[in-house]
């Protein structure tokens, strides 16, 4: 199996291609519940694990652009000896959504019980992140395996393992009310079923949905598609053809104002960022940003990078950080 740009996607794969991520400028803020300091991130991880850092890593991210700073892995506060991927930054980069599990060498089946691997937020006050909080989206009595998540005002998208679904992984859609996140339900067969979406990103508008997907019709292996809302319905897919070859390109992200799509390819073994500009209405040729198993795109409205960094030792992946690019 190729490495992948997100942990939660490779344990997922035992089941089906899925997942989402997004923007929003909006902050809910969560109340602290008590089954959400029952176990911590910290204790959870094994106390063997090492935690790598860029002195230690034979494969840092290589930048190709001379539009950002070199990038490098947010505060200890966010990355720990565990597994944090699959990141979402609020527009204003004021939360820090992402997916955290303590070993990624635990098999789906074992996490689904473990207490704290799902969706996981940080706040960024006085410039500093905070201690990050367990996005709950399921009753203490009900088991899912959830990430992938795209925020946009109080609404959350997220792919997860559950009773409920049509498929192994949907996608599903829960409401921020009253300082906890609520209403959880399935986003629909459409999408699931007949789109087969996967990780995916919504305009700032809410006209246009792109997603990566193996549906049939793509160029080849996972594909990114768009599918747009006309009188309420999301449209048949289109592909995104200037962006996909036979091979794999998916996790998209499209700026707040609609001119850049971000994406992840893999390029020379291992997965790399691209970007893609849209002039006259058409997008361009895509251009590499950050190669060398870097994935997974999300980007504030200052244009820095946030994406998922994998670290190997002798062939094997031993855990994954957050990282970020800042723009100049």
């Amino acid at each position: 199996m190729k490495a992948a740009p997100c942990i939660l996607l490779l344990l997922l794969l035992l089941v089906i291609y899925s997942g989402c991520s997004g923007t929003s400028s909006s902050l809910p803020v969560e109340s602290t519940q008590p089954s959400q300091l029952f176990k911590t991130r910290e204790l959870s991880i094994p106390a063997d694990a090492v935690k790598m850092t860029p002195e230690m890593d034979v494969l840092p991210p290589i930048l190709h652009s001379g539009d950002y700073y070199e990038p490098v892995p947010l505060s200890p506060v966010i990355n720990t000896a565990g597994g944090e991927d699959s990141p979402f930054i609020l527009g204003d980069a004021s939360a820090l959504y992402f997916f955290f599990t303590p070993d990624v060498n635990i098999p789906a089946e074992e996490q689904l019980f473990d207490g704290v691997t799902g969706i996981w937020v940080s706040y960024r006050k006085d410039g500093q992140w905070q201690t990050a909080q367990r996005v709950l989206l399921q009753d203490a009595d009900e088991l899912a395996l959830d990430g992938c998540e795209y925020v946009r005002g109080n609404e959350i998208w997220f792919c997860t393992a559950r009773v409920g679904n049509y498929r192994g992984i949907d996608i599903w859609v829960a409401e921020f009310r009253d300082g906890i996140w609520t209403d959880w339900k399935n986003a629909g067969e459409k999408l699931n079923v007949e789109y087969k979406i996967g990780e995916f990103h919504i305009t700032s508008d809410g006209t246009e949905l792109y997603f990566h997907s193996d549906r049939a019709g793509g160029t080849g292996g996972v594909d990114i598609w768009v599918s747009r809302m006309i009188n309420g319905e999301w449209q048949t897919p289109e592909n995104v053809t200037v962006v996909n070859t036979p091979e794999t390109e998916g996790w998209p992200f499209i700026t707040a104002d609609g001119s850049e799509l971000w994406f992840t390819r893999f390029y020379l073994g291992s997965p790399a960022i691209f970007v893609s500009r849209k002039t006259n209405g058409q997008w361009g040729e895509p251009e590499l940003i950050i190669s060398q198993f870097a994935g997974e795109p999300t980007l504030d409205t200052a244009g820095n990078i946030y994406f998922t960094h994998h670290y190997y030792v002798d062939g094997k992946m031993v855990e994954a950080d957050i990282y970020v690019a800042y723009r100049k």
